[in-house]
């Protein structure tokens, strides 16, 4: 495919991302039929479809080949039965994400650096989602509610960076973000504002004018992580969506996570590389998979990713080689694998 950035920035689509946001595809029957696949032979569980809901947006279903059950972006969002399974070594919490939760809607990890999570829905359910079992209800305060978490970054100096998470935080409205983002710019030791999305990838309608118009009257340095893990998930809309933020001065980085049968294979992952820094991304990491209850059929064993690593070494400059890491509970830091 090549993808390549635009030079000329628009920002506002005439198809608003709100629409496509409550229009996503959750009944697997019409995922089937927009897709021209046959009903897979095991039955779906009826238990992990309440639990965990089948959701994925239309354009990113769009580029989904029909009547390929091996297509790397449907294994990414279709509700295979194996998630039905208990794991040895795998829990309902595989970060212990609740012990660093002092007050509803942040989360305390690291030094410097905090993370909020400003909305529970995502435009997607990933199916290796870590958060699959993260109690939501209780971290999505409402505006009133944030004061406990305004306070508690203001009277901890140390912290420099404030991370929104989710959820997925670019699924809430724009005016919500931009008073949540005017309450951290006026805690004077707040340096930096990272947002962790796919919205850009998954819906680049979402790039609008109102957006960028936040965004760029920020005081704070912008920095964006995406999160790509096939280089089929870019086309030319996500360029024209990643062009318009890095143009206006966001700091574009990449993760992605390991998965079997998805990107376990270093040509993958160096074209994923080439075609993000054709558009102004830089790969920064490479998450060996959160060890959350059903999602033991995408593991890649760890000796199997340091080859990859290696391999792509030999194939790629070495900024566009992304830092393995795997994240441990209680480490000061991801802890890096290479």
């Amino acid at each position: 495919m090549p993808v390549s950035a635009l030079s000329v920035i628009k920002s506002d689509s005439p198809e608003k991302w709100q629409v496509i946001l409550s229009d996503l595809i959750t009944d697997p029957k019409e995922l089937l039929q927009i897709l021209e696949l046959e009903p897979p032979t095991e039955t779906l569980s009826e238990s992990i479809l309440k639990q965990f809901p089948l959701k994925a947006p239309r354009p990113y279903v769009a580029r989904i080949e029909k009547g390929n059950w091996q297509d790397p972006l449907l294994k990414q969002l279709w509700p295979a039965h194996l998630e039905d399974r208990s794991s040895p070594d795998y829990s309902l919490d595989p970060l212990a994400e609740l012990a660093s939760n002092p007050v509803p809607g942040l989360l305390h990890k690291y030094a410097g650096r905090v993370l909020l999570t400003p909305v529970s829905q995502c435009a997607i359910h990933c199916r290796y989602c870590f958060r699959r079992h993260f109690d939501y209800q209780l971290n999505t305060p409402s505006r009133a509610g944030w004061a406990d978490a305004l306070d508690y970054i203001r009277q901890d100096q140390s912290i420099e960076e404030v991370i929104y998470s989710g959820g997925d935080p670019l699924a809430a409205a724009d005016r919500h973000l931009a008073w949540l983002t005017e309450q951290i710019e006026q805690i004077p030791h707040i340096k930096t504002l990272r947002i962790h999305t796919r919205l850009p990838v998954l819906i680049p309608q979402r790039v609008n004018q109102e957006l960028i118009n936040w965004l760029t009257r920020s005081r704070l340095k912008v920095v964006m992580v995406l999160h790509v893990n096939h280089p089929r998930e870019l086309d030319q809309a996500v360029a024209h969506a990643i062009n318009t933020l890095s143009t206006n001065g966001v700091t574009m980085l990449n993760q992605s996570v390991f998965l079997k049968d998805v990107n376990d294979n270093s040509s993958i992952l160096a074209e994923l590389s080439k075609v993000l820094f054709s558009i102004n991304v830089l790969p920064y990491y490479l998450h060996t998979l959160d060890k959350v209850q059903g999602v033991a059929h995408f593991d890649t064993p760890e000796p199997r990713a340091l080859e990859i690593i290696e391999e792509l070494r030999t194939m790629l400059p070495g900024y566009l080689v992304p830092r393995l890491v795997r994240e441990v509970p209680g480490q000061g830091s991801k802890m890096a694998l290479t």
